[in-house]
């Protein structure tokens, strides 16, 4: 939440809201922000220091607003529905609604947007944790989402969240990985129209079992933004942030409070990331490999858990957007880089592999029930 950073009136939506966790972190996140010194509590939560604050500072109108005017989420199940409705009541948003909806199925025209008070032109921030490799029947997509001929879900709602983001609007979205590197048709026109048409400004690689028990799937998160149209539109270079540990035992519960934690340090990287590209310039022009036999290599290795690409270098690689891809090779590295780091690899390798078969067997079977055609049909 505090990379994406949002702020009082500013809109902001979950498209697959579950229990609107993103929402009330969001809305937790601005209250702090609006909050006097003696309105701010320090809470025990999970074994982990939250701080809460009152928002004293926020005048009776934006109340108003952050009320009714702010929150806006959908679901395809009416439980979660109802759960959300009730995590988002208890924390004094009652006025907020949280659809039964399916975003990637169903389209609404300005006229019933209006109804519902939905914004017409799209929102400032979205955040997301959709559902991973899930698949929909392919004559139930709508227009607006498709990307060739995937019915891959993860695919789907990336491409919806690009396109309902109005001009400076960001968005923070929970992927598998198999999104960033994947090289189905589909994949890679997903990739060139975000890098093409937004502006891709981290990509956050999650350690693997950071959603245990209740997914083994290793993840990262996407942070990109729709540049406003004075901006040129298009990425110029991406921050690749890598994290190792998030504060909690990686085991199967992934509930136990550890000390090492990367995640602070990689939010102040992204927070200064014009100074760290900087630095990764001058590093880039006094530390870059020779060719064999041309000069001693590297003389100094880096060690930050954070890197950069250019969009030509992007480019070079297939518009692969994995931050392993492009991580400065040094020797510690290559002698001892962890097990379970390789591991999670190759689940994230063979899950798109498997989505892959999958999609090809839905093809096949769809090509049996039609039969062929006669190959000379009669008059």
């Amino acid at each position: 939440m505090e990379i994406i950073d949002p702020e009082i009136g500013e809109t902001i939506l979950d498209p697959a809201a579950g229990t609107a966790g993103f929402l009330v972190a969001a809305y937790n996140h601005i209250r702090l922000a609006h909050s006097s010194p003696d309105a701010i509590e320090t809470l025990d939560q999970d074994g982990k220091q939250q701080w809460r604050g009152s928002g004293d500072r926020l005048s009776r109108e934006q109340v108003t607003k952050l009320h009714n005017e702010t929150f806006f989420g959908n679901d395809v199940d009416i439980k979660m529905v109802r759960l959300a409705t009730m995590n988002l009541t208890l924390r004094g948003l009652a006025n907020v609604r949280i659809l039964r909806r399916n975003v990637l199925t169903t389209s609404l025209d300005p006229a019933r947007q209006a109804e519902l008070g939905l914004p017409l032109n799209g929102y400032n921030v979205i955040l997301a944790n959709p559902p991973f490799s899930g698949r929909l029947d392919a004559d139930r997509i709508i227009d607006e989402v498709r990307i060739g001929s995937t019915t891959a879900t993860e695919i789907l709602f990336l491409k919806y969240m690009m396109d309902n983001l109005v001009p400076g609007g960001r968005c923070g979205v929970v992927i598998p990985e198999g999104v960033l590197f994947g090289s189905t048709g589909a994949h890679k026109e997903l990739r060139r129209q975000l890098l093409e048409n937004h502006a891709v400004e981290a990509v956050l690689s999650l350690p693997g079992g950071v959603f245990q028990p209740y997914s083994g799937v290793k993840t990262s998160v996407l942070f990109f933004r729709k540049p406003e149209p004075h901006e040129p539109p298009g990425t110029q270079r991406v921050l690749f942030l890598h994290a190792d540990n998030d504060g909690y035992k990686l085991d199967a519960n992934h509930d136990t409070p550890i000390a090492a934690d990367d995640l602070p340090g990689l939010v102040q990287a992204y927070r200064e990331r014009e100074a760290s590209w900087q630095r990764w310039q001058r590093w880039q022009q006094y530390n870059s490999p020779l060719p064999e036999g041309e000069g001693p290599g590297v003389r100094e290795e880096w060690t930050e858990n954070w890197w950069f690409a250019d969009l030509e270098t992007l480019r070079a690689n297939d518009l692969n957007l994995s931050a392993g891809r492009y991580r400065p090779l040094s020797r510690n590295q290559i002698e001892h880089r962890p097990v379970a780091e390789l591991v999670d690899e190759l689940k994230a390798i063979e899950l798109e592999i498997l989505n892959e078969v999958d999609a090809l067997a839905e093809k096949l079977a769809a090509e049996r029930t039609s039969g062929p055609a006669e190959a000379n049909p009669a008059p």
